[in-house]
């Protein structure tokens, strides 16, 4: 993992939690297998629409209450989070090799201090919002406001099926967007092993159908990943850091997908 993937950028206030994956495994030939009737891959298709219906169902309480949400990237990345986006209060705290991010923010208001950036400092600093690059998207905005990313994941789904709260199937890690939350790279030549397209994937709804966790195994050259929803309805309380500081100009190019090198 490379400080690069580790500081790849932050949306909803929350930094991009990327992991670059291994280099990639040789081809193996794919067993031979007999063509699906149109019968049959209409009902998958129709088994993985109302499976990804339910997930997409399960998280509408970004916009209806306060959360928290927990990203575990190896191990190696890891994110807490608590959000509410009804009342525009977050704070988030994302650990990596070699330091850390806090983030609180306040209404419009950003407030960040952090230990892996360059000729910054290490205290609190308020963001220009006009300054920051288009990719660390913070935002308590219906579609840009979930701080564990769930919808990036939701939307790279290939295959799914329900069992009641139980919902697995198939993701491709190579079409999850840029955001925060879970995200990968590919490893050395910018290529992802074929096993990216087709990951395993398990994800669980509570008995109010909320989406509770979203967990990737480790396979194929991809680290186990893990989101978590829990905490709903608890206040979210956020202080304005005493002694903020106006952030200077060297921390705006490091922001985003464009920075951390």
């Amino acid at each position: 993992m490379t400080r690069r993937a580790t500081l790849a950028g932050i949306s909803a206030g929350l930094l991009l939690l990327g992991c670059s994956v291994g280099a990639p495994t040789k081809s193996e030939p794919k067993p031979e297998s007999a063509p699906l009737s149109a019968a049959s891959a209409d009902a998958d298709a129709t088994t993985t629409a109302e499976a990804i219906g339910l997930l997409r169902g399960g998280t509408a309480f970004v916009n209806q209450t306060s959360y928290r949400s927990d990203v575990d990237i190896a191990s190696q990345v890891t994110s807490l989070s608590h959000t509410d986006n009804v009342h525009k209060r977050l704070t988030a705290k994302v650990a990596a090799p070699g330091g850390a991010i806090e983030i609180r923010m306040i209404d419009d208001e950003v407030y960040m201090k952090t230990s892996l950036s360059r000729g910054v400092g290490d205290g609190w600093m308020v963001l220009d919002p006009a300054r920051v690059p288009s990719d660390f998207g913070l935002s308590f905005a219906p579609g840009k406001n979930d701080s564990g990313g769930s919808g990036r994941l939701i939307d790279a789904i290939v295959t799914a099926r329900a069992d009641g709260p139980e919902i697995s199937g198939t993701i491709d890690a190579t079409r999850i967007a840029a955001g925060n939350g879970i995200s990968f790279r590919p490893g050395p030549g910018g290529v992802f092993p074929d096993s990216a397209r087709r990951h395993a994937f398990r994800a669980s709804l509570d008995t109010e159908g909320r989406l509770v966790s979203f967990l990737m195994p480790e396979a194929g050259g991809l680290p186990n990943a893990s989101l978590r929803y829990s905490d709903f309805g608890t206040t979210v309380t956020v202080a304005r850091p005493p002694g903020a500081v106006a952030a200077p100009d060297a921390l705006y190019p490091q922001l985003g997908l464009g920075g951390g090198k």
